[in-house]
Formats: C-alpha cells, structure tokens, sequence
C-alpha cells in the first residue's frame, strides 16, 4: 500500500472510529484500525465486536491494499504531525512508514486477515431523520438508559415507528424519557439500540439540516451519518408496554419556568454527594412550591411561587433523576402532573407532546 491524504482529514477519521475500538481486546487486531486503500478513497475502521464505526476519505493512492495499525498510537502520530500532506507506505513485512515533511515513523502492523469482518446484513427497513432532530431525540432520552446488565433490554432505548411517528423510549427503573417527531415513513417497526451506540451517534451528529439514513435489519442496525457509518448489534427481547405505565390521572399540576425549577433543585443538591444521598423535599399548595433538603452536611431551603391547580401534595425525589429529566427538555416553560405522594411526576411541555419524561419518588422519611 501506498498513499497520500491530507493530515486533517485522517486525524478526524481516526478519532472518530477510533471510538469503536477495544482498549483491551482479546483479538490483539481489534486493538487497531483497519486501513484500506482502494480506488481513490481510503477506507478507514474500528470495530469492537459490538460497534463499528468506519468512513472514507479522499486519497492519491498509488498502490492498493490493507493494513491494521495500533489505533492510539496512530492518532497520537497523526495529530503531532508538523505538514498537511502525509504519506504513507506499507511494505510485506507489515511494517508502515509514515512520512510527513521532515517527520518520518516506522510503525509495526498486522494483516487485514486477522481483523474480523464488520456485520453485513440485509435490509428489512429503514427510515430518514433529520440530523439535528436525531441529536435531540437521543440526547434527551439516552440520559434514562440503565446501567443495570442484570436486564439488558433495557440498556438500550426503544425505537418505535408507527403512523409517521417515531418514538425513543429509555427507562431504567427509576425514570422514562419519551421523544417523539413526525416522520415521511410508512414503516411499522420496533426495535431496541444499545445505549452506547446511541452515544457514539450522538458524536457524530451536528446541527445542521443533513439527513441520517437508518438502516434496520433483523438484528442490526446502521446509521448512516455523512461519509461515516455507525453499524451495531440490536438488543433482543421484549421491551416494556410505556404506554400503560404513563399516569393518566392528574390529581395536581403547574406550569413552571424550566430555568426556575433546575435552579432551585440544584441549590438543594449541594448537600448531596456521593457518599450522601437525601432526597430533594418538594411541598406543592398555597400556589408555591417548597423545595427543601437534610443530610448529615446540612439543610437547605428554597420556595418558589407559582400557580398550581388541584391538591396540595409532599413528594420527594432522588436530586440527579430529577435534573437529568428537567435539563433534557427544550422549552422554556414545562408541565409538571402529579398523582400522589408515591405516584411517579410526569414532566412534559405546556403544548403537544414532543416529550414526555417520568420520574418515580423516592418515600419520605416521615411517612407513615
């Protein structure tokens, strides 16, 4: 193999498949990242056994071929290199030299051979988000995607498809996040994405009015990004019905300013670490709501005024599912439903329903 790119380029390729690399890998390959130049484009990967991310990029190429090179030494050679032109040869033995201005390298590598191939899968669907309304959807529910293995269906979020609406549904216990967006799609479908695919897609993702392509297959999926192309495994099992689990009785409600409410709850978190969790006190009557906290550091306090439409109600909440649910909205004014004391707290926008977030009460040290 025998080639030229510019440097920006294949340091922002690396990085980013680099993502999908193993630290420790039982394959020693799957430590690297796979080179390929075929064509005029250069092909470049990371693969982990359960994510692959990989994409091209523009190349002078003057011989073809394959080479498996230790991805952090890679990148650590790319990014310090001094011109804007790098070449880069391989010999039979494996070794590679990269030759940047003044700047030369001789990195040991490994055959393509012993680099397990990436999943190639046949279609059965596939829709197109927007690119910004994709880093919304998952940015404001991947937050709620357990940690827990003991259940791993729900270490991944639900996509849901249906009647032009797509859904992303997490939920780990203790809270659920639901996005929803109309979609040109006529596609019925439901399947579940691993959380950290979900976060390796959210770095790609920018703000601006690219389209993504999703591909499904029966149990894999691809993201198809730009020049760059997510491809994951899909969590089997049976995720749960959220629709039965949303309250429908709203014995207490309110409209607040987002900003107000995320405020005073974190200046009740600072008497919480994490070696000392007490839940955040919230009293909703008389139109004010009381926010309050004890532990063993101290006691804080706060009330905010505001109008509030039914019974007064004592709830509490683990301080960090609560802020996790109240900075992933994106109004300025939110919808707060309350059913109780022990009932979980919907969080949703004064109007229509993009999103909708739950979080269940923690039981107050007083209650009988």
């Amino acid at each position: 193999m025998k080639i030229s790119c510019f440097r920006t380029d294949l340091a922002n390729a690396v990085s980013n498949v680099s993502r999908a690399v193993s630290s420790k890998a039982s394959i020693p390959a799957l430590e690297g990242v796979l080179i390929k130049a075929y064509g005029d484009k250069l092909n470049i990967s990371g693969y982990n056994l359960e994510i692959g991310i990989t994409t091209d990029i523009d190349a002078t190429i003057q011989n073809e071929g394959e080479i498996v090179v230790s991805a952090r030494l890679f990148l650590d050679i790319v990014r310090r290199l001094p011109e804007e032109i790098v070449m880069i040869e391989t010999d039979e033995r494996m070794v590679t030299y990269i030759n940047c201005g003044h700047v030369d390298y001789q990195i040991v590598g490994m055959s393509s051979v012993e680099y397990p191939d990436l999943p190639s899968f046949e279609q059965t669907d596939g829709i197109t988000v927007n690119s910004k309304i994709l880093r919304e959807m998952i940015r404001q529910t991947v937050y709620a995607v357990s940690e827990n293995t003991a259940k791993p269906i729900y270490t991944g979020s639900l996509f849901d498809i249906e009647n032009g609406i797509f859904k992303i549904v997490a939920v780990d216990g203790y809270r659920m996040a639901i996005r929803s967006e109309n979609v040109d799609s006529e596609s019925k479908n439901k399947f579940v994405v691993p959380g950290k695919t979900q976060l390796e897609v959210l770095k790609l993702l920018t703000d601006d009015e690219d389209n993504v392509e999703i591909i499904i297959g029966q149990r894999h999926i691809t993201f198809k990004i730009k020049n760059y192309r997510v491809i994951s495994r899909l969590i089997e099992g049976t995720f749960l019905d959220y629709n039965s689990t949303i309250p429908k009785d709203k014995k207490t409600e309110l409209v607040i300013n987002t900003r107000s409410i995320i405020d005073s709850v974190e200046r009740m978190s600072l008497l919480n670490n994490d070696r000392v969790q007490s839940p955040v006190r919230c009293n909703f009557s008389d139109d004010e709501i009381k926010l309050s906290c004890a532990s063993a550091v101290g006691r804080a306090s706060d009330v905010i005024s505001v109008p509030i439409i039914g019974e007064s109600v004592e709830i509490g909440f683990n301080n960090r599912y609560m802020l996790d649910a109240l900075k992933n909205t994106d109004t300025d004014e939110i919808k707060l439903i309350i059913n109780g004391s022990l009932a979980p707290m919907i969080i949703k926008p004064v109007k229509g329903d993009s999103f909708l977030s739950i979080v269940v009460p923690m039981r107050l040290a007083n209650e009988s």
